[in-house]
Formats: C-alpha cells, sequence, structure tokens
C-alpha cells in the first residue's frame, strides 16, 4: 500500500467512525485500528488529528484541480472547480457533517481549518485566472471564502442525489461575489479583465462564520 492509499483508507475509516459516533470520538489510533492499518504508519501520517481533516482537503483541491482542457469564463471554471470538491466532499457525507457540527465548539480547529480553506481558495483563484493580487484580490479571496462557505451550508442541508439545491446556491452566491468584487460574470470576463465591479462592499451576504450546530 503506497501513501496515497493509506491516507485515503485512514480518512475513509475516520469519517466513517464520525458518521456513527461523532466527530469527538475520532482518534487516528481508532481509525487506524478499524481499518487494520499500521499504527506505525499511522503516526507518522496523522501526526494529530487535524490532519485527517487536511488530508480530505487535499484531495478535494487535487480534485478541483483536474485539468479538463475546457474553456469558459472564470466564473464558470471556479463552479467547476467548487463543484469537484463538493463531489469529494459529497463522498464522505456523514462524516463531514459530523465535522461541521463539532466546529463550533472547536474554536481551533475552526481556526485551523479557516486557514486551510483560504488556502484552498487562492488555489481555485488561481486556477480559474482570478487576479488575487494586492487589497482588491486580497478583497476577491475573501469573498471567494465566502462564496465556498455559503455553499457548503446550503450542501449540508441538501439531501437530493444530484446536489441539485447545492448547484443552484452556488451559482447564486458566485453571481453576488461577482457583482460586488468583479469574480467575473460570463458574459464579461476572461483571465485578464479583473478590475471592474469594485464600487459596493464585497463582503455583503458573504458569511464566514462557522457553520451553526
Amino acid at each position: 500500500m503506497d501513501n496515497d492509499q493509506f491516507d485515503a483508507t485512514l480518512l475513509r475509516s475516520a469519517l466513517e467512525r464520525a458518521s456513527l459516533h461523532g466527530w469527538r470520538r475520532v482518534t487516528v489510533v481508532d481509525a487506524a485500528r478499524d481499518a487494520g492499518l499500521s499504527l506505525e504508519t499511522a503516526r507518522r501520517r496523522f501526526p494529530c488529528k487535524a490532519a485527517i481533516l487536511l488530508t480530505l482537503g487535499r484531495l478535494a483541491d487535487e480534485a478541483a484541480l483536474v485539468e479538463d482542457e475546457s474553456e469558459g469564463s472564470v466564473r464558470e471554471k471556479l463552479f467547476d472547480m467548487l463543484m469537484r470538491r463538493l463531489d469529494v466532499f459529497q463522498q464522505y457525507r456523514d462524516g463531514v457533517r459530523s465535522v461541521l457540527r463539532a466546529l463550533p465548539t472547536d474554536p481551533l480547529m475552526a481556526v485551523l481549518l479557516g486557514g486551510a480553506t483560504l488556502e484552498s481558495m487562492r488555489w481555485m483563484a488561481d486556477a480559474a485566472g482570478l487576479n488575487t493580487s494586492g487589497l482588491t484580490g486580497a478583497i476577491r479571496l475573501q469573498a471567494l471564502v465566502g462564496v465556498w462557505t455559503a455553499t457548503l451550508r446550503t450542501w449540508d442541508r441538501d439531501d437530493s442525489q444530484d446536489m441539485g439545491i447545492t448547484m443552484a446556491a452556488l451559482d447564486q452566491a458566485l453571481d453576488r461575489a461577482a457583482r460586488f468584487t468583479g469574480l467575473g460574470p460570463a458574459e464579461t470576463q476572461g483571465p485578464g479583465g479583473m478590475d471592474h465591479g469594485m464600487d459596493t462592499d464585497p463582503m455583503v451576504d458573504l458569511p464566514l462564520e462557522p457553520l451553526p450546530e
């Protein structure tokens, strides 16, 4: 078993345990034992419990960043990448929802995941061709974090098989962000056109606080 297979196996074991017993009762040791994995390797690959969630984020990012050679606007590329991230979350749905329930009572974990989410969204923005340099770029990046957070809340409540409600919410959130920060409506923006639409407060209706219980 190579490292990627080991990580994926332990991640699935941990999130299955979370779905049954709650995230607070998950440990790396228990997840490794449930999956029949080496504790020595688990200690090396997952030195702390947070590493489980960082691995989930990395796998979601890797899926999102797969080059599909499709043409489209910045907004369209962001939509596709964020939905691919959610497709990975959907594979572990019950476990991820358990994590979301635990975040409001674990501020250190919330801060850690907030930082990881910011870096993930930076990767999404850069891959889509969205300029995140300077003050304007920083505002756009924070708006994209808000888009992800708002969409994740909807996904948490969306029990449909095709995630249709989630897709609609993401579409609306991207439209809202495009109006306020110039993320790039499909009809006006390509990778180079990033400087319009900065007259309004960019953070209106883009909540960034942890998900409520």
